[in-house]
C-alpha cells in the first residue's frame, strides 16, 4: 500500500525533517486551492491527499513528542 510505506518514511525522519515537510505540504496545499478557486486544477483529489498528508505528517510529530517525555 502506498500510504504504508509512506508512513514508514515518515516514521525514519527526524522532528526537525518532519517539519520542514510539513511547512512544504501546506505552502503545496495553498497552491491547489489557489489553482482550484481559478479553475486552472485538474486533479482535485490531490487536494484530499495533501490534507491526508498532512494529518499524517502531525500524528508523527505528536507521536515522537510523546515518546520523547
Amino acid at each position: 500500500m502506498k500510504s504504508t510505506k509512506y508512513l514508514e518514511d515518515l516514521r525514519n525522519k527526524s522532528t526537525a525533517e518532519l517539519n520542514e515537510d510539513l511547512v512544504s505540504a501546506k505552502k503545496e496545499l495553498f497552491n491547489l486551492r489557489f489553482q482550484n478557486a481559478t479553475n486552472q486544477l485538474d486533479n482535485t483529489g490531490r487536494i484530499n491527499e495533501v490534507r491526508k498528508n498532512i494529518a499524517r505528517i502531525q500524528t508523527i510529530i505528536t507521536e515522537q513528542l510523546r515518546v520523547a517525555k
